[in-house]
């Protein structure tokens, strides 16, 4: 059953959106299914790629006179630089948690994914991240010394007092939702071109808004946030920063990259379409024999009989001129 929503780009150097879901899923087969200590390590360097996006963007920016006068451009200053983090994330192959929300989300919708799987990927994820994270700026910024020096300990100071302290739990995990859903469409753009300046350009504008806009990137807060209590940053400690940012930003990110983009593009190119196929080949991966992927399948077979009758219903009758003059 062909989808009236899928434009034809094939004079682009690009994926449709159908191809492009159809490709998160696949990913987020070989994702679930590789093995955790991979899984780990990966995840490891994911957090460690970011963690230098974070600490150049910090650094960015330090100006301040820009700050007092101009804070707007400040912001333009550390959202331009931001998304090399991002960029180098998805160009190494890297597994970040807020991304993997949509990979192995789809590929659990598409019954190619046990949900124990895409969990336990979850998990590990997180974790790896958060190990990636701290280490970057444990070893690298913070023994390094690279933010110890004024005026760059007191933007940390002052960033970290704006995110963690002054928000309501409730706009952090509002905050979480958004950021994760322009994140993934930021992965979702990559994945998309097939040409490397294309994927950067189209993966770096999604990111730049989001800093822009002050989201909340659970990831990123692991450096953030560790970076100015490392500092000694006033009336920020881990407890407070796990139960008043790790945990809504976490939730906030599954919903806003898990339902608003995986589910949203699986639901509008894949649930109830024709197999998808890529370069002439359609997936032949593993398939996961679940009741909700059944209920799918019923679905689809009971609207594609749908679909045929109203057609023939629907079809014009031809008569024969001669049988009219009659």
């Amino acid at each position: 059953m062909s989808n009236p929503l899928v434009v034809s780009i094939s004079n682009l150097a690009a994926y449709t959106p159908q191809e492009t879901i159809e490709l998160v899923s696949r990913s987020g087969v070989k994702r679930g299914n590789m093995r955790p200590d991979k899984v780990f390590l990966s995840a490891v360097s994911a957090g460690c790629l970011l963690g230098f996006g974070c600490g150049v963007s910090l650094c960015a920016m330090t100006a301040p006179w820009y700050t007092e006068n101009a804070p707007g451009l400040v912001k333009l200053f550390g959202a331009g630089v931001f998304p090399l983090g991002l960029v180098l994330v998805v160009l190494t192959g890297a597994d970040l948690f807020t991304a993997t929300t949509m990979f192995t989300l789809t590929a659990v919708l598409q019954g190619r994914l046990p949900i124990r799987k895409m969990l336990l990927h979850w998990f590990l994820c997180f974790f790896g991240n958060l190990a990636g994270s701290l280490f970057v700026m444990s070893i690298i910024m913070g023994y390094g010394g690279v933010f110890d020096a004024s005026p760059y300990k007191e933007v940390v100071i002052s960033f970290a007092s704006k995110k963690q302290i002054s928000p309501q739990v409730h706009q952090i995990f509002l905050k979480a939702i958004g950021c994760n859903w322009l994140v993934c469409l930021a992965v979702f753009l990559g994945i998309q071109a097939k040409d490397l300046a294309s994927k950067v350009i189209g993966m770096w504008w999604p990111i730049f808004a989001f800093v822009v806009l002050g989201l909340e990137h659970v990831v990123a807060n692991m450096f953030y946030m560790s970076l100015a209590i490392w500092l000694k940053t006033p009336d920020l400690t881990v407890g407070l920063y796990i139960w008043k940012g790790m945990i809504p930003a976490t939730i906030g990110n599954i919903i806003g990259g898990g339902m608003f983009v995986g589910v949203y593009y699986w639901y509008m190119y894949l649930f109830d379409e024709d197999p998808v196929k890529i370069d002439g080949v359609e997936y032949q991966g593993p398939h996961v024999d679940s009741h909700m992927h059944m209920h799918f399948l019923a679905n689809r077979n009971k609207s594609t009989v749908t679909d045929e009758e109203s057609r023939i219903e629907s079809a014009p009758v031809s008569v024969p001129a001669s049988v009219l003059a009659k």
